[in-house]
């Protein structure tokens, strides 16, 4: 994938390197887990980070400074399901970025914690991944790849639509295949409708519907037109990111309490903040009766900038 401001990385001379899509680092905290060897959670973060890192989730080629940074941090608060000792309740905090053009600054695009994992991992076991045959024979290790396959696909589509309108609509679409295909059993949730508004289905759901079509189009506006001006156009860029908001506050108002909202607000209220204290004060009261409205459990920050 050639991005606009990405720098060819030459390996040995003269040949370009090609790597895979992410840079994750992925951590296991086991810290509630007893009775368990803890070799046997070294061997899960290894595996699971080799997983990510060296699946090929696209057709794209990346060069290595391509690579879209992220960190998923799995901290396991029980197991034994069913009786298994190899199966794990589980949060998931995912984070992802890409950098800034002309800057040393990374935006973050993701900042979101799942509290709906439940997998199966047993040591020595390989971890693959199917998109055409996402349940396997053993429906909890089945669970294990389609959650990491679905926040890969979620954050590449993201990328991909920072940097082009509606350029990740492919790998969402890959996304919300592992919903439609997941694991099902009493012991897994988090993949359907019913199950809760604030879930892996409607945030999918949300990010490929039209009625959320505005937030995916400032999605692009907000990083390419905007903060990749920064450098160039400081008042502008700002400017055209702030009054983008109007739009968001326009979705929010026919979608209230929508994941993808909340989910926005999640990765961007520290840039948000930023920008508005760097708005002339006289123009930025507009902007704060947006931000309150939006991110009420932010709302005395933007207060405290008046």
């Amino acid at each position: 994938m050639k991005k606009i401001f990405s720098t060819l990385v030459v390996c040995f001379g003269t040949a370009i390197c090609i790597a895979q899509e992410l840079n994750c680092k992925l951590t296991i905290l086991h810290e509630k887990i007893t009775g368990i060897d803890a070799q046997v959670f070294t061997a899960m973060q290894k595996s699971l980070t080799e997983f990510m890192n060296s699946h090929k989730w696209t057709n794209e080629e990346f060069s290595v400074s391509e690579k879209i940074d992220c960190n998923i941090l799995i901290n396991l608060t029980g197991n034994n399901l069913g009786g298994d000792p190899d199966t794990y309740i589980a949060t998931m905090n995912i984070q992802a970025s890409r950098p800034v053009y002309n800057s040393g600054y990374s935006s973050t695009l993701v900042n979101y914690i799942d509290k709906d994992i439940q997998f199966k991992y047993t040591q020595f076991n390989a971890i693959n991944f199917d998109e055409n045959q996402i349940t396997g024979t053993d429906i909890l290790s089945s669970n294990l790849t389609a959650l990491l396959a679905y926040y890969s696909y979620l954050i590449i589509g993201l990328d991909n639509d920072s940097f082009a309108p509606d350029g990740g609509t492919t790998y969402l679409k890959k996304a919300q295949n592992i919903v439609s295909n997941a694991p099902e059993s009493k012991t897994i949730s988090g993949w359907k409708a019913v199950e809760s508004t604030h879930n892996r289905y409607w945030l999918i759901d949300q990010l490929l519907s039209t009625r959320f079509q505005d937030v995916r189009n400032f999605w692009y506006s907000m990083h390419r037109e905007g903060l990749d001006s920064m450098y160039t156009k400081p008042n502008e860029a700002r400017t055209r990111i702030l009054t983008g908001v109007k739009k968001i506050y326009n979705v929010n108002k026919e979608n209230p309490s929508s994941i993808l909202i909340q989910f926005l607000f999640n990765a961007k209220t520290e840039e948000f903040l930023h920008l508005v204290a760097s708005a002339p004060k006289t123009e930025r009261a507009q902007y704060i009766s947006l931000f309150t409205a939006l991110d009420v459990a932010n709302a005395a920050k933007y207060n405290n900038l008046k």
